[in-house]
């Protein structure tokens, strides 16, 4: 009894916005990010989390219970405790991972960066990836994190993702290009 990737993207964007104004405010987004990083790396590193938050068979009241719990014990942030306390209540804390995303967006916003996704076909050296990041930085003029993943089918090159915009300089792009090419010609 999931809901389509859209919605719960949605419920998270709302409830990242709240939090965020909240916590701004309050003048405590540090201790938010700390506290997102922190419910991220138990969601990634505890499988009974992630039952916890996902499972229709547990009651609202028992996720709630067992949300605050964790919650305290994590020594999270009073305003995402709050929050989750009330995803609780109203059965969404199955959009807990969008809602993390949401607000690092938010957050790095906040701070003037923005996230390139690198897809290189070999790991990328200190030197390139600053290098990288620097030229990045240069045409889009906020400050560029860069996540950097590697798929050797790319041959060579790199595929680079801003936003909505993708730069794909991978040599499996071109001869892809060539053997399309090809085909209209034969």
């Amino acid at each position: 009894m999931s809901e389509p990737a859209s919605i719960s993207a949605g419920i998270a964007a709302r409830y990242a916005t709240a939090i965020f104004e909240i916590a701004q405010e309050n003048k405590n987004l540090d201790g938010l990010e700390a506290s997102l990083n922190d419910l991220a790396t138990a969601l990634s590193e505890s499988p009974d989390l992630r039952n916890l938050i996902h499972s229709p068979l547990i009651s609202r009241s028992e996720q709630e219970a067992a949300i605050t719990a964790v919650a305290k014990k994590m020594t999270l942030a009073p305003v995402l405790a709050q929050l989750l306390a009330l995803m609780a209540q109203k059965r969404r804390l199955f959009v807990v991972p969008q809602l993390i995303v949401a607000l690092r967006e938010q957050l790095a916003d906040e701070r003037g960066e923005v996230t390139a996704d690198v897809v290189s076909a070999k790991a990328l050296t200190k030197t390139q990836s600053e290098k990288l990041a620097a030229t990045l930085k240069e045409r889009i003029g906020k400050t560029v994190t860069i996540n950097a993943t590697v798929d050797e089918s790319l041959i060579g090159g790199l595929v680079v993702k801003v936003g909505s915009k993708m730069i794909d300089t991978s040599i499996r792009s071109r001869l892809n290009s060539l053997q399309n090419a090809m085909k209209e010609v034969g």
